[in-house]
């Protein structure tokens, strides 16, 4: 028997994942949000998942330890994707990647005039790239949560940052001003898995396709 190994994140990725899992035929045996279990086995004897932090799906599907993950976006942008095939935009964890500035800061202003811009950010890669294209220079400040909080404390002029419903951004007087992108999740597969394992992989990964185009 050839054992699957899925990748996922808890949280919101996970909720919408389980559709699409069902859709394969998959059922987990237990909720990641209840257990304390990493690896959690579904109906299917051949299907594990693994539960680990969103920002290493792509690192464990790269390497291997995974044959195929889900992972956002955003976060595959920052990893830079290598060694791993994407064949499939699940449509699922929708969000904006933008950049929010203090309400007040004339944020078009300081592009024309050339300023500098102190710029708030865990998608460095992301930031880097979107600046360099509008050929604005910027320094960037790598931080791993609360970025609404850089620029009320002087740390930052701007922030770079996923945003869904936007009222993080307001309840702490801050306004998006700039999208770089929207954002979903993908399925991502091991590329040396869908060769060898392909027979097991390929009925999945269509079924998440067709169940992806719903």
């Amino acid at each position: 028997m050839t054992q699957i190994t899925l990748a996922l994140s808890k949280g919101r990725i996970f909720e919408e994942t389980l559709p699409l899992l069902a859709a394969a035929g998959i059922v987990p045996s237990e909720s990641p949000e209840s257990s304390r279990k990493l690896i959690i086995g579904t109906n299917r004897p051949e299907v594990r998942l693994i539960i680990v932090r969103a920002s290493d799906v792509p690192t464990y599907v790269q390497h291997g330890a995974a044959d195929l993950g889900i992972a956002g976006k955003d976060v595959l942008i920052e990893h830079g994707g290598e060694g791993l095939y994407q064949p499939v935009d699940l449509n699922i964890a929708k969000c904006r990647m933008m950049v929010a500035t203090p309400v007040g800061f004339d944020y078009q202003a300081a592009v024309r005039r050339g300023a500098r811009l102190r710029v708030a950010t865990k998608y460095v890669n992301t930031a880097r790239l979107h600046f360099a294209e509008k050929g604005v220079h910027v320094d960037l400040i790598k931080l791993y949560g609360s970025m609404e909080l850089a620029p009320l404390v002087g740390l930052a002029d701007v922030i770079v940052d996923l945003v869904s419903t936007g009222g993080t951004l307001k309840a702490n007087n801050l306004v998006a001003v700039e999208e770089i992108m929207p954002i979903s999740s993908r399925l991502v597969v091991n590329q040396a898995a869908l060769k060898l394992k392909h027979d097991t992989l390929q009925p999945i990964i269509e079924a998440f396709r067709a169940a992806a185009q719903k």
